[in-house]
């Protein structure tokens, strides 16, 4: 808890710093000290990811960042911003930052926190973004321009990767700037996501914080079309939001295009990333193909698709089965999953159809357009792969275009102080969930609240894990655990040499000597597919 206070308060004046420096190019997305700290948080984070193509993001890049960031920090005065602040906001900020903090060292339980986020961030770190990663674990395609964020400060600003309670903390900073209470309201449920480096935090935020700037009537269009598409190179999922801001500028603003060039800029820069870690513009969809040779193996990519067809389902049923559901069947058995999805799948249709009817009555531009941007992203989710955590963003904006006019300082403090009180006691006694809520299968993998959380955040080590050696790739597995978020680089899960395997492929480095000149697959030769089926005997004895 001390360790992430102490992090953050040096990484407040870096990013302001830097922010200052963005505004003095790109000009100003909004007054105060959160508009510099969020203009800095997107030119670092696209510059980071410039540069990871052809360097890692380790303690070099990191050591200059940081003297920049504070070097414009006091060479510009930007710290007079915080003066701004009355006495009793600085003792709000401090009461909902002290919620955060403790919140945020508890122990990660999201399970994408060492499958996905840790893995990428090692990666980085070590290597940048490396060509063809998908192709050695299908999962790493995505490399999210938020962990390019979070890996450029993890060498010594954040060593235990709590970057988003630090946002968290920025965020309450910007919803007592700005005077909008009813921002207050939502952290008590953003505090379920303060231990990990989810890339879901930061998109629900920022989809917020523009659009209460767009309602506000701020009508910098280039610079919140830039920021649209930096949330969208965060997470595509958050496709309604640059096309929010496109439409408002086509039937709002009616000004000319020459505002949405920086935001295509960031756009292009999103597509040229997955391009080189991925093979296809947009992960993990194989549409667009330029014919790359670090393109991931059709099996592999449709073996993929049929467990994200699974996933929609909450594996409560197989692909067979699924495949055999009428039109009929398909939506009523998503309707009727049994456990909290079905509530969640309820509620998301009846929240759209809730502001459709709102945005009917209102007849106000702005709203229309959000309505119809929101119903855009909802039918894509729907078509390719309606897991809840593709669509939980709707239910905060719905929320907050529903009801944003309605919440004064007062209700929204003790809507804070009582949902606050609730999310701890959930994160600090893990086994009311478990009881209460048993198909919410996150609870299972919660930790109690310990005493030395007070002092650092809570951190899972396991180094335990095997060597292998198939044709020119030697690779690490974790042993007996799915995950490599503690395995020596290069690590493959499991999960994908068996899949590897059944397609009769195998990951191979481009240059044998170099694994930093990325990854290719290739049909393995008879031997080595002894080789794999060896390895694939080991890990099935460990496991069992």
């Amino acid at each position: 808890m001390i360790l992430i206070l102490f992090s953050t308060i040096f990484l407040l004046p870096v990013l302001s710093g830097l922010g200052k420096i963005i505004e003095k190019f790109f000009g100003i997305l909004f007054q105060g000290i959160s508009g510099k700290i969020l203009s800095g948080i997107m030119g670092v984070s696209l510059v980071w990811t410039a540069v990871s193509f052809f360097i890692p993001l380790n303690i070099y890049m990191e050591i200059p960042t940081v003297l920049l960031g504070l070097l414009y920090f006091f060479k510009e005065k930007v710290y007079q911003e915080f003066y701004r602040f009355s006495k009793k906001d600085i003792l709000l900020i401090a009461f909902i930052s002290a919620i955060i903090l403790f919140t945020g060292a508890s122990y990660p339980y999201i399970l994408d926190h060492f499958g996905y986020y840790v893995p990428s961030i090692k990666w980085l770190t070590e290597f940048g973004l490396v060509k063809g990663i998908s192709n050695l674990d299908l999962t790493l395609g995505q490399m999210s321009v938020w962990h390019i964020f979070q890996a450029g400060f993890s060498n010594f600003s954040d060593p235990f990767l709590r970057i988003n309670s630090i946002l968290l903390i920025i965020y309450s900073i910007y919803s007592i700037e700005r005077k909008n209470w009813i921002h207050l309201c939502f952290l008590p449920v953003l505090l379920l996501f303060a231990q990990s480096p989810s890339p879901d935090l930061p998109v629900i935020i920022f989809s917020l914080i523009i659009l209460n700037e767009m309602i506000s009537g701020n009508k910098n269009i280039s610079l919140l079309f830039a920021f649209s598409a930096f949330v969208f190179a965060i997470k595509p999922t958050m496709i309604w939001l640059p096309l929010l801001v496109f439409l408002s500028n086509i039937f709002i603003h009616k000004s000319n295009f020459k505002r949405l060039l920086l935001g295509s800029a960031i756009l292009f820069l999103f597509l040229i990333k997955n391009i080189w870690t991925f093979g296809y513009p947009i992960f993990p969809v194989a549409i667009g193909d330029f014919g790359f040779s670090w393109k991931p193996n059709p099996e592999v990519l449709k073996t993929s698709s049929q467990y994200a067809i699974l996933k929609t389902y909450d594996m409560q049923y197989s692909y067979e089965e699924i495949q055999k559901f009428s039109t009929w069947e398909h939506i009523k058995n998503w309707f009727f999953l049994k456990g909290i999805k079905s509530k969640i799948n309820i509620l998301f249709i009846v929240s759209l159809c809730t502001v459709s009817i709102f945005a009917w009555v209102k007849k106000k531009k702005l709203i229309t357009l959000i309505c119809v941007s929101l119903l855009i992203k909802s039918a894509f989710v729907l078509a390719f792969s309606a897991q809840y955590r593709f669509f939980i963003d709707v239910f905060f904006v719905i929320f907050f275009v529903l009801f944003h006019e309605y919440w004064n300082k007062r209700n929204s403090i003790v809507t804070f102080s009582v949902l606050s009180l609730f999310f701890i006691s959930l994160l600090s006694f893990p086994g009311l969930i478990q009881q209460y809520i048993p198909s919410f299968q996150l609870g299972n993998f919660m930790v109690g609240f310990k005493k030395e959380q007070l002092y650092q955040p809570s951190v899972y080590e396991y180094h335990q894990f095997d060597t292998f050696k198939v044709g020119n790739l030697k690779f690490n597995v974790s042993k007996n655990y799915p995950y490599n978020f503690e395995t020596p680089l290069p690590a493959i899960s499991a999960s994908f040499i068996f899949d590897d395997a059944k397609a009769g492929i195998f990951p191979q480095p481009i240059n044998k000597n170099d694994i930093s000149k990325g990854f290719i697959w290739k049909t393995m030769t008879s031997e080595e597919k002894k080789e794999a089926a060896a390895t694939i005997n080991i890990i099935e004895k460990i496991h069992k």
